[in-house]
């Protein structure tokens, strides 16, 4: 079993009518995921619009997520300031995370001898492990491979969340470093093909509602059976699909299917909003089709 587990979810920050944090209802949502399935949970990463949440916020959403499961409890702590991430670092641990997200720092594109410096910089300032956070698409720079190869041989940097989008380089990164380094897929449509070529895990959007098709898929693929993982994940397209919309970027999708399913989300923050006219109508038809699609599969 990987460290933090194979199926973990980047868990959305449930907010008030009024827009504050929620944090009984993050304890309640944190519950229900792991019931659901996941054997580890994400907080305040950007699916938990960790832009938009004060550092008050993100101690309190972390400690009380920590309270309520005995789950690995990942907290994103990165920033484009090294100085901000250190202190976002050093609070998460004292809140009680068995794990720190590290996102590459975003808008000022630092070189990769920046990444370096970055990264290492913050592994220093915590004892607990750390998971890198790869998705040049929101941040505006790739860690090339030979950066996070050199990065795997800082004791306390394990993991790597891969939402880069290139199944073929992350298969080069893989060969390179050592068997104890974990890669989790950062992009559900791409699970399937990165457990191909040696990622262990995922850290899923989609999974807020179909953790149990995800998990069912690792199963049929590590047990050899690739073409029942394979209508898996064709059976969960339509999800990959909706958690993110051009009108419509996550999370404002998993909060919109919260909502239906009558979980704690509430709407997102400024500048996520506004949710589009429809989003709820379409969530619920998504759910109707994937309850058939289980019905189906029993």
């Amino acid at each position: 079993m990987p460290r933090f587990g194979r199926l973990l979810t980047a868990m959305v920050t449930p907010f008030t009518p009024d827009g504050a944090l929620d944090s009984a209802g993050a304890a309640d949502l944190a519950r229900w995921l792991v019931a659901q399935g996941n054997e580890g949970l994400v907080v305040a990463g950007t699916t938990g619009e960790s832009p938009t949440i004060s550092r008050e916020e993100q101690a309190e959403l972390i400690a009380a997520v920590v309270e309520a499961v005995d789950v690995p409890v990942i907290a994103g702590t990165g920033s484009n300031d090294t100085a901000s991430a250190r202190w976002n670092t050093e609070q998460a641990s004292a809140a009680g995370a068995s794990g720190i997200l590290l996102v590459t720092p975003y808008y000022n594109r630092p070189s990769q001898a920046g990444l370096l410096e970055h990264f290492t910089s913050l592994a220093e300032c915590t004892d607990l492990p750390i998971m890198l956070y790869d998705i040049p698409a929101r941040t505006g720079r790739k860690i090339e491979t030979r950066t996070i190869q050199a990065l795997s041989e800082v004791p306390n940097i394990v993991a790597l969340k891969d939402a880069a989008g290139d199944p073929a380089e992350t298969a080069s990164l893989i060969a390179a470093v050592d068997d104890d380094f974990e890669v989790y897929s950062g992009d559900d449509s791409l699970t399937l093909p990165l457990l191909a070529v040696g990622a262990v895990g995922a850290v899923g959007v989609a999974t807020h509602w179909v953790a149990a098709e995800t998990a069912a898929m690792m199963d049929a693929f590590e047990s050899g059976d690739v073409a029942r993982a394979r209508l898996l994940n064709q059976q969960m397209l339509e999800s990959y699909e909706f958690e993110s919309q051009p009108d419509a970027p996550n999370p404002v999708p998993a909060k919109a299917v919260l909502r239906v399913l009558g979980k704690p989300a509430g709407y997102c923050r400024a500048p996520m909003g506004p949710e589009p006219d429809g989003l709820v109508d379409r969530a619920s038809e998504m759910l109707e089709r994937i309850h058939a699609l289980r019905e189906l599969s029993k």
